[in-house]
């Protein structure tokens, strides 16, 4: 694994973990009926790193699943996520 692969791997690890716990504290404060977080910063997080913990809380948390844009711009952060990660797998040292 390259260099790149892995600091990617963990900068997509650390966004998918915000994404998650923010789909989680905004599903609590939509239950609660308090402040929400903007649907546009769970979308960035998404889509800018965080896909698979967006998509892992939307499933888990039940949130957001009605609204065909998050599963849109999710879906497509995940597939630029995969092939970014790929790209740096299966070539030696591409940014060199």
């Amino acid at each position: 694994m390259t260099e790149w692969a892995r600091y990617l791997l963990l900068i997509y690890a650390a966004v998918s973990l915000l994404a998650f716990f923010a789909y989680a504290a905004d599903k609590r404060k939509a239950k609660r009926r308090r402040f929400r977080t903007s649907e546009a910063t769970l979308l960035g997080l998404g889509f800018f790193g965080g896909a698979i913990g967006a998509l892992a809380a939307m499933n888990l948390f039940r949130h957001k699943t009605r609204k065909w844009y998050f599963w849109a711009v999710n879906f497509l952060g995940l597939i630029w996520q995969v092939t970014l990660l790929l790209y740096l797998l299966l070539w030696k040292n591409p940014l060199a």
